[in-house]
């Protein structure tokens, strides 16, 4: 985890830069040091049915759900929340200052018994990171930060080790 699920207006796709803001927001869950790159996962959900606040059809919106596993202090949270809002709100300055647009991100995290899954991305990103250090030279294992790895686990019950992805 995280899992950042990015929703939006249709009305406002055309001026949002959608895979540009997916890219800022992975990159900035990814250097938080909070979250393992191989629980990372952002996508996007265009919504064509909505009313917003007046129902004016130059009103849009983008919100941002965050979906963080169980076990992370308060302050972490907030940081790494702040952050994702950040790189957010910077990419949409542009739409923001020419229209009306809700901007808004939640962190959500879930409970440690009732979140299943099932991974194997945090191996094949440590290997390909492996790989990718062996063709420069390095020996450093990097790729899959964050502390809280998932070893696959198919029901997630790996929290006997602390908290989990």
């Amino acid at each position: 985890m995280p899992h950042l699920i990015v929703e939006y207006s249709a009305n406002i796709e055309h001026a949002i830069a959608l895979d540009g803001l997916l890219d800022k927001l992975h990159a900035s869950a990814a250097h938080s040091g909070v979250f393992p790159l191989g629980g990372l996962r952002v996508r996007a959900v265009r919504i064509d049915r909505y009313r917003i606040a007046d129902c004016h059809p130059d009103n849009g919106y983008v919100h941002v759900t965050a979906l963080v596993g169980h076990g992370r202090p308060l302050d972490v949270r907030e940081r790494a929340g702040a952050e994702l809002f950040a790189a957010l709100t910077a990419h949409l300055d542009g739409v923001f200052a020419s229209r009306p647009l809700a901007i808004s991100l939640n962190m959500q995290e879930l409970h440690p018994q009732l979140n299943f899954k099932k991974n194997n991305l945090h191996e094949h990103v440590r290997r390909r990171a492996r790989g990718r250090a062996s063709e420069r030279g390095d020996s450093g294992d990097s790729g899959d930060s964050g502390g809280h790895g998932d070893s696959g686990d198919p029901v997630g019950h790996e929290r006997a080790r602390g908290a989990s992805s």
